[in-house]
């Protein structure tokens, strides 16, 4: 098993940041018709800048890894530097190769994030 697959494995079981916050500033939820993944996240924000987040859902262990990895990175960050991540920024995180139907698995928790900061 690969360094990156561990990684992934580890999310999975024992995501970051997991759960919802209350009266948050932000929140906003993305789903994946395609394979039933879900992700609802909610942010407290202070002078534009994320200084908790957290997610809920459920899906494979893509999404929910993707999802744990992307709330340690949006911590601190300033709104307008969520609003500059892509799909480049999620691969490096989770640091493999995907397949078309994966990578929209992956993409699901920026989709929500993004929803949420607009």
């Amino acid at each position: 098993m690969s360094i990156y697959s561990e990684i992934i494995l580890h999310h999975y079981k024992h995501p970051s940041n997991y759960g919802s916050l209350e009266h948050p500033d932000l929140k906003a939820t993305a789903v994946n018709t395609v394979c039933g993944d879900k992700v609802a996240i909610t942010i407290k924000k202070k002078h534009d800048k994320i200084v908790d987040i957290k997610f809920e859902g459920s899906g494979c262990a893509i999404s929910i890894a993707s999802a744990s990895l992307l709330s340690e990175k949006a911590k601190g960050m300033k709104i307008v530097d969520l609003q500059k991540l892509d799909r480049a920024d999620i691969v490096k995180l989770l640091g493999i190769e995907l397949s078309a139907s994966r990578l929209k698995c992956a993409l699901l928790p920026l989709e929500a994030l993004k929803k949420a900061v607009l």
